[in-house]
């Protein structure tokens, strides 16, 4: 073979080398698509939909467009259901999510730890779950049961709020019709101290509210204010802080895999950080010697009653029984484990 075959032969290889690689590559770009569908239950004007806006900004940033996600509130990607938000993200349906605990602790029974009454208590004990060991753990259950889990959120302390008089014992509470989430924990919760719970989405929950049909909710005090609660004739407030409602960030497992490390790597970092500022903003006036989330509550013409420890004392014994029966649920290792952290706590 002479040279100028031996080039032509040499060039041919190398062409038929470089190809995989170029196909694979096409090939690759290909499992990114133009949008991802991120649900969550609420919009921007609440902490929990700024924490959604804030990690997909970052996202976005840090992969120069490569990952492009876009917010679907009001879990409108499955009509509004939001228990059915967790099995839709298995599924495809939704590609990532900053959901709720409780919202998907139907799905992953572990994860009603955060909605047994009075187990968190404050800040402090919240961050003593979801920061430590007990939150490791809560996360591998979570990957364990089919998403990949990135960071903790914060939607709050859920306080109760009715339209009837001012609540400062179990005894307060007796016949009321409250709105509640789809948690069977909830349910047995308000039924012992004496309520009549009534579980619906929180779409249906505002209208009912409006006419009547429910009396009282629970909720952070942020969604009282973004909601515009007072205007649905909510004019009692109890802060109680009888349990709290961590979000998690989360992505489809498909999706996971589409993505190169180095992507991967930047999603999640985002991820943290986006969750470190949500509850910053979820707490905001709520911590420490800010107290303004309080003030403008009351500035609305709402009664706000504060209960002290012994006020509180009397709702934790009232709820007991439920307490020991969802310990038994849940796991009882991981509830000891989760009350350790809680009582080494160091409060603010």
């Amino acid at each position: 073979m002479d040279r100028r075959s031996l080039l032509k032969a040499g060039a041919a290889g190398s062409a038929a080398l470089a190809a995989p690689f170029v196909v694979t590559r096409a090939a690759h770009a290909q499992h990114y698509k133009a949008e991802y569908r991120l649900s969550t239950v609420v919009g921007t004007a609440f902490p929990w939909g700024k924490g959604a806006e804030i990690w997909i900004n970052l996202v976005r940033e840090r992969t120069q467009g490569r990952i492009n996600m876009k917010l679907y509130p009001n879990v409108s990607l499955i009509n509004g259901d939001q228990t059915r938000e967790f099995s839709a993200i298995r599924q495809g349906v939704i590609d990532v999510a900053v959901g709720s605990t409780i919202n998907w602790s139907p799905q992953v029974r572990e994860l009603n730890l955060f909605s047994l009454p009075f187990l968190a208590r404050d800040h402090a004990g919240l961050d003593a779950l979801t920061q430590g060991e007990v939150g490791k753990r809560i996360l591998q259950i979570v990957e364990k049961a089919g998403v990949v889990p990135l960071a903790w959120g914060e939607n709050g302390f859920r306080e109760v709020t009715n339209s009837k008089r001012e609540i400062r014992t179990p005894a307060d509470m007796k016949g009321l019709k409250f709105r509640v989430v789809g948690s069977p924990i909830f349910n047995d919760t308000f039924t012992a101290l004496g309520a009549n719970p009534t579980q619906m989405s929180w779409a249906d929950a505002q209208p009912a509210l409006a006419s009547g049909a429910v009396e009282g909710q629970e909720n952070p005090l942020h969604i009282f204010t973004a909601a515009k609660l007072h205007t649905l004739g909510q004019k009692y407030v109890t802060l109680w802080d009888y349990v709290a409602d961590p979000l998690i960030y989360v992505v489809n497992n498909d999706v996971w895999s589409s993505w190169t490390p180095a992507d991967r790597d930047i999603v999640r970092a985002a991820a943290i950080e986006a969750g470190k500022q949500e509850v910053a903003i979820a707490r905001k006036g709520l911590s420490g010697s800010d107290r303004s989330m309080i003030k403008e509550v009351e500035a609305l013409g709402v009664k706000v009653t504060e209960l002290g420890a012994a006020e509180k004392k009397q709702f934790e014994q009232a709820v007991r029984p439920v307490y020991e029966k969802w310990t038994r649920q849940i796991g009882t290792d991981l509830v000891k484990r989760a009350e350790a952290a809680v009582a080494a706590r160091k409060p603010a």
